[in-house]
């Protein structure tokens, strides 16, 4: 790890120069699009004589991940070709101003794309961080242009591309027949007639994302689950989605990941996911689904299948209470990543019901739960964090909690349990599903149990005064 700003314009290539020739793989959290053309440009390199090209820098790359300021077609260009043995590109921009043209991706830039033909997997995603900035130089053409070179395609993730209409998306759909996961978000002009024909491709797609996509209805979802052996389904930001497409998504009995974040969905829908995919769901987010109650628990976990469920998001939840959460303790759902930020109706009730609920693995009290996020729930005081404190919640990594006029009992339950991140400032916890799976949280944890025991062994009441202490000092709400 190091920074690149730290290296001037004119060092950078002369630096990678040193690197590996049998490097496979790269990723660059964040580097100038100028940097990445001089640093693949095949210029004159130094000591060099006029008419002597430089070797190529990084021949044997076949992963390239970069974040950069802008995607522009100089810089594609010069990847699609410096680079014979890509076969993964995925390019991340957030503007801080909106583009020139010369700093801009055009559909001349999408023709460049896979000119040696090797490109399996492309990923072009335009972030909203800190400007409401798209692809605007980008239309149906452009698409029609890559897809006839991308044929072979088997991923595609495309972000921002808002004057692609549904002519664009179904070229890919009919000319990537080996497609298997299709990614979209902010397709602003993306609607139903995209699917309408699904089933004359020979798709099999298993990974599909239609984030923010607001004009898809139930009747695209309904074409959709043709492809009946999808296993990821990202639909968060789809406000026109309700219970006929939750009856739809109960029939796909291999499905592992559901997001419904921000739908129309009620727990009528929730209970066509009942007798079908819940026993094979491993993440379920309903994250921002006002008409849910407390009633979606108990339809849910009703105790009928054996469920495989781990990560919940029920966060923004106005309608749902402690006793949804009662519910969900009695069920003894092994959850390992449970999220219900900013719901006003959860109170302590809810923590000592988490903090007494036992898995059917029988390894103690809360046992599974890594992650727990509780920012700005209405009803949690102090006394939620005398059951935060061990031995409840064993394994617990991630807390999420409002600390700003608590510090001190944060602080005092950081220092009794030192391996447990505690974020009191509103930030996500652990990773967003939409990218890789960030590996730095992802650790043995049965082990680390074990060492925190260890170094914990004869303190536990010193740290539990220390907390008590606290307690009595502050007036709290979390």
């Amino acid at each position: 790890m190091f920074d690149l700003s730290l290296f001037l314009r004119h060092n950078f290539a002369r630096v990678w120069a040193l690197a590996s020739k049998k490097l496979t793989s790269l990723e660059i959290g964040y580097i100038s699009s100028v940097m990445v053309t001089e640093l693949l440009s095949p210029n004159v390199g130094p000591h060099q004589y006029p008419n002597q090209i430089r070797p190529s820098i990084l021949p044997a790359i076949q992963k390239l991940s970069l974040a950069v300021d802008y995607i522009t077609d100089t810089m594609v260009g010069t990847i699609s070709k410096g680079l014979a043995l890509l076969t993964h590109l995925e390019l991340r921009d957030a503007p801080l101003i909106e583009p020139r043209v010369t700093f801009d991706l055009t559909n001349s830039g999408l023709q460049q794309i896979n000119q040696h033909g090797r490109l399996k997997h492309l990923s072009l995603v335009r972030s909203q961080e800190f400007l409401s900035t798209y692809f605007k130089r980008v239309n149906d053409l452009g698409i029609l242009l890559m897809a006839d070179k991308c044929a072979n395609m088997e991923s595609i993730c495309l972000g921002g591309f808002c004057r692609v209409t549904d002519t664009g998306f179904k070229t890919i759909l009919h000319s990537c027949s080996s497609l298997y996961k299709l990614k979209v978000c902010h397709g602003s002009q993306l609607t139903d007639l995209v699917f309408h024909d699904i089933a004359a491709t020979s798709l099999s797609l298993t990974h599909v994302s239609f984030r923010w996509c607001n004009l898809l209805t139930n009747h695209a979802i309904k074409s959709l689950v043709r492809n009946t052996h999808l296993k990821v389904l990202d639909l968060r930001g789809c406000k026109n989605l309700g219970d006929e497409a939750l009856a739809a998504i109960g029939s796909l009995c291999e499905l592992k990941m559901l997001q419904l974040d921000n739908s129309d969905i009620s727990d009528v829908g929730i209970a066509y996911l009942q007798h079908g995919i819940i026993s094979s769901l491993v993440s379920l987010s309903v994250r921002g689904c006002k008409k849910l109650t407390d009633k979606c628990i108990s339809v849910l976990f009703d105790g009928s299948s054996k469920l495989e469920l781990q990560e919940l998001d029920l966060s923004n939840l106005p309608n749902l209470s402690d006793n949804g959460v009662l519910a969900l303790a009695k069920s003894r759902v092994p959850i390992s990543e449970l999220r219900m930020r900013q719901c006003p109706l959860i109170g302590d009730t809810s923590i000592m019901a988490l903090a007494s609920m036992q898995a059917d693995d029988d390894r103690g009290h809360g046992s599974n739960l890594r992650l727990l996020d509780l920012y700005n729930c209405g009803g949690i005081t102090q006394l939620s964090f005398r059951w935060l404190k061990k031995p409840y919640f064993p394994r617990l990594r991630w807390l999420g909690v409002t600390g700003s006029v608590n510090r001190d009992i944060v602080d005092a339950l950081a220092r009794n349990r030192p391996f447990l991140h505690v974020a009191c400032h509103g930030e996500e916890l652990g990773t967003d599903p939409w990218n890789n799976i960030d590996s730095s949280y992802m650790h043995d944890y049965e082990e680390l149990d074990e060492l925190e025991q260890w170094l914990q062994e004869g303190e536990w009441e010193s740290d539990d005064e220390e907390m008590e202490d606290a307690e009595d000092d502050a007036d709290v709400v979390v």
